[in-house]
């Protein structure tokens, strides 16, 4: 059996709002071994049936603000008036223990980490057209008219960063969106660059120069 790589990926999975990116990464932690979902901070108020520090942990803007100015964030970014930031010493936590990382976050967050750490893995996520988009935020039933026409706004401006991305699915059919993200992750987990060189060396080399 292969050797435990000593630290894990990091995911970086971005899409407009209502192209259910979300829904997509929750089901593939519970799909795969070894996958675990970073939560963000963010300002906003929980919605229904969100729990806190499983979803998001959900802070003051107050909160927000003195995290941003102590550096505690590796990325962090306003969206429709509210504050959402990835901890860094979560990532880490995670990524030392050996686990690959989802972090389900904006483009602009993505850009920033990209600047930052080079071996991420990056994923866009669309919708099949802007009227699906639409009509999945309307059925969300969780934003006004008003929020709607902006998060749709905002999407248009979102999608032409697909370039920047490694991946692009498209969510039409959910169950096949899922296949394709989950080989994304499975074929990433199995690349040359992962496998501990030591435990290639011990396994199959020494003996042979013997």
């Amino acid at each position: 059996m292969r050797e435990k790589k000593s630290k894990g990926s990091l995911f970086i999975v971005s899409a407009p709002s209502g192209s259910g990116k979300t829904t997509l990464c929750k089901m593939l932690v519970s799909r795969l071994a070894n996958l675990k979902f970073s939560i963000s901070y963010t300002t906003r108020s929980a919605r229904p049936g969100e729990i806190n520090d499983r979803d998001y942990t959900f802070v003051s803007r107050k909160d927000f603000l003195r995290m941003t100015d102590a550096g505690e964030f590796i990325e962090w970014a306003e969206v429709h008036g509210e504050l959402y930031g990835t901890s860094g010493a979560r990532i880490r936590e995670l990524l030392d223990a050996g686990s690959d990382v989802i972090l389900d976050i904006d483009t602009q967050g993505a850009m920033q980490i990209k600047k930052k750490y080079d071996k991420g893995v990056y994923i866009f996520i669309l919708p099949p057209c802007l009227e699906a988009l639409r009509k999945r935020l309307e059925n969300r039933m969780t934003d006004s008219r008003e929020d709607i026409g902006r998060r749709l706004k905002r999407s248009v401006i979102e999608i032409r960063s697909f370039r920047e991305y490694d991946y692009v699915i498209i969510n039409d059919i959910l169950e096949n969106a899922l296949r394709e993200f989950e080989a994304i992750i499975i074929s990433h987990r199995v690349s040359a660059e992962l496998i501990d060189p030591f435990w290639i060396e011990k396994t199959f080399l020494e003996e042979e120069e013997n």
